[in-house]
């Protein structure tokens, strides 16, 4: 160690002042020229490039009372004698080997100078591929084999994977998929000696609908008197194989606990999960109505059924027009064994009895059937009686399609006479009706009966057959005999 100051540099001669000291004493490295001249030979330098050694030497000189410090760096003969020196640590390579090249053949592996090249087994890869033993009795670089290894996996959504040797060179890794899911891109992925995966990640996606099943509904049959049938069902619950999220159900066609129709109804539910993958189900609902064979009007009378017509519950009453009388059950009912209730319906001509001792046992015959114009004169040859008749005659299809009668009482007792139509009244019934009726005797009258039997209206004069018809049409009774006879499609021209 040389304790003093620097005064100045010139060249490679570095000037101290004088009266420093030198530190240290020669060694087998320090030569002397004369008493005031020393050399020391600092170190060693090795030129890879060049296969040359060289020594840094340090030579120090006494000058007019300065010390001078001149440094020298020479080539070092390759007979130095410990050029061949073994140098270096021996190289030993795990999971490789290794060729080195010396100036001097493979004895000499690990002199300075020595360069060799690393070579790793497959699946392994050199920190450095050579190195070189240098001075400072170290290899240039670490020469060690490590294990390639591609990058951590990412772990795919709902899904994962399994590796055959985690992420080193030639693992395998196969990806799967949670339940519900499908996987979408490589289902396998090896590390490659690039350190990259021979496929990318791939995605877990929900491609299976979610189910859904839907009620079985048994055949249902309409209530009596109805044609639809009330029809309940619990709704079904959708299942998803993924996630579990799914929408609200969603019904085509009635909800439950509705009232359906006759007939077969096509319903189904749909569902859908949070992918939009959709679910469905079909279903039926079929209604029955139970029904008896048909019914027809009689001939010469009418049919009004409720409901429709034909089915359990229905009721069908039966009329019959002027004229005839009905005969057999004037209503029937369709029953639960589908058969009619009552007899078979038909509408008989009206047999009228003017046998009877009394004016009330004849009118009850018209009760309820029909209605009754009573006709009466003092003789044959009264003006009103005579205009009257004539004009009736033309209006027969009306009365008949009203349903009237035409009650003739002409004459004074004892000489009166009675007729309907063609059959003749005894004179005591002919006189009854008048008294019953107060009808007078020795002027015209009509009288105008309903079918309850009940004075409507009185006429001491002629009247037209259409100001008849209007005020019989104004009854109440008569209003839905119009409305069945227009069904039918009966009516008068005249």
């Amino acid at each position: 160690m040389i304790n003093n100051t620097l005064i100045s540099v010139q060249s490679n001669i570095v000037y101290l002042q004088s009266g420093a000291i030198l530190a240290g004493s020669p060694s087998t490295n320090t030569s002397k020229a004369n008493k005031d001249d020393y050399s020391i030979i600092i170190s060693h330098l090795f030129n890879p490039e060049t296969q040359v050694i060289y020594k840094a030497i340090l030579h120090i000189q006494a000058h007019n009372g300065y010390i001078a410090l001149i440094s020298e760096l020479r080539s070092v003969s390759p007979c130095f004698q410990y050029l061949w020196t073994p140098w270096c640590a021996p190289i030993k390579v795990k999971h490789g080997d290794v060729s080195c090249r010396t100036p001097r053949g493979e004895h000499y592996r690990n002199v300075m100078g020595t360069r060799c090249k690393i070579r790793c087994k497959q699946g392994y890869e050199a920190q450095s591929s050579e190195v070189v033993c240098m001075a400072s009795k170290h290899w240039s670089s670490n020469y060690a084999c490590r294990e390639i290894r591609c990058p951590k996996l990412n772990m795919p959504a709902n899904g994962g994977y399994k590796c055959s040797d985690g992420s080193y060179f030639n693992s395998r890794c196969e990806f799967f998929c949670s339940p519900g899911f499908s996987l979408k891109g490589q289902k396998t992925a090896t590390c490659q000696y690039s350190k990259v995966w021979s496929a990318g990640v791939p995605t877990c996606v929900d491609m299976d609908s979610p189910k859904i099943k839907c009620p079985n509904v048994k055949d249902k049959w309409a209530e009596p008197g109805k044609l639809t049938a009330r029809v309940t069902w619990d709704t079904p619950e959708g299942v998803d194989t993924a996630d579990g999220i799914l929408t609200d159900v969603i019904l085509k066609g009635k909800p439950s606990k509705s009232d359906f129709p006759e007939g077969l109804h096509k319903m189904s539910y749909t569902v859908f999960d949070r992918a939009g993958n959709k679910g469905s189900c079909r279903f039926t609902v079929r209604v029955r109505v139970r029904r008896c064979s048909p019914l027809f009007p009689p001939d010469n009378g009418y049919m009004k059924c409720d409901s429709d017509g034909d089915n359990y519950g229905a009721t069908c009453e039966f009329t019959c027009t002027g004229g005839y009388e009905l005969q057999g059950s004037a209503a029937r009912v369709c029953q639960y064994g589908l058969t009619w209730s009552g007899t078979d319906t038909n509408c008989a001509p009206m047999n009228i009895n003017v046998g009877v001792r009394s004016a009330a046992a004849l009118l009850d015959q018209f009760y309820e059937k029909r209605r009754l114009l009573i006709i009466s004169a003092p003789t044959a040859a009264n003006h009103n009686y005579r205009f009257q008749m004539t004009n009736l005659q033309h209006a027969q299809c009306g009365l008949d399609l009203r349903h009237v009668t035409v009650i003739e009482l002409v004459g004074t007792y004892p000489a009166q006479i009675g007729r309907i139509r063609h059959m003749l009244l005894p004179p005591g019934l002919a006189l009854q009706l008048r008294l019953q009726l107060q009808i007078p005797q020795r002027s015209f009258q009509m009288v105008l009966v309903d079918k309850q039997g009940m004075d409507k209206q009185r006429y001491p004069f002629p009247i037209t057959a259409a100001e008849l018809f209007t005020t019989i049409d104004t009854f109440p009774l008569r209003k839905d005999e119009m409305v069945l006879q227009q069904e039918a499609g009966q009516t008068c021209q005249s």
